[in-house]
């Protein structure tokens, strides 16, 4: 039995959950989300917690068993927490502008970069350079943030690109000249 799966959900008090077979509704006040539960693991509600068990022991069933806890679990911190994503631009020139349903980028092109931000995720830029990105769907919005991130990645010479915040890019040395 997996070390994750076995651990249970707790439900906050404004989050619904609802399930009915393989399928899974999550209600909160930042929003809805559901998912499907493959055939072999069972949702049980006890005392305002999930709890997924094994109905059949297998292989693939004991690998998927901690994973959909895990993603129940993100969908129940999203609906009633929102997750959130910075993105820092780095580099001479690089700002970022929203511009109604549109994340303008300018980052060295000879073009702005204009991305549509998805339904589910609000978009906030702070000083031109740093942006923040919140929404309940944890896959959504770190599949937008590496969207953007993908315009232009950090080099590791200068240290210009899109860094997540936290994250550490290493240095590299450069060209030494003859002497």
């Amino acid at each position: 039995m997996s070390r994750i799966g076995k651990l249970p959900i707790k439900i906050p008090t404004d989050v619904d959950v609802n399930f009915n077979g393989a399928d899974i509704t999550v209600k909160g006040k930042f929003g809805t989300l559901e998912n499907t539960i493959p055939n072999g693991i069972k949702i049980d509600k006890i005392d305002e917690k999930l709890v997924l068990t094994l109905e059949t022991e297998n292989r693939t069933n004991r690998a998927l068993h901690g994973l959909y806890r895990s993603l129940i679990n993100n969908m129940v911190i999203g609906v009633s927490e929102q997750f959130k994503l910075t993105l820092n631009l780095q580099g001479v020139g690089y700002r970022a502008a929203v511009q109604g349903k549109d994340l303008v980028l300018n980052l060295g092109y000879s073009h702005q970069v204009i991305m549509p931000i998805p339904e589910g995720i609000s978009s906030e830029v702070v000083k031109n350079t740093t942006i923040n990105l919140t929404g309940c769907n944890k896959a959504d919005l770190g599949l937008f943030a590496s969207k953007i991130r993908a315009w232009r990645p950090p080099e590791p010479y200068k240290g210009k690109g899109i860094i997540y915040e936290g994250e550490i890019v290493k240095r590299k040395a450069g060209k030494s000249g003859k002497k």
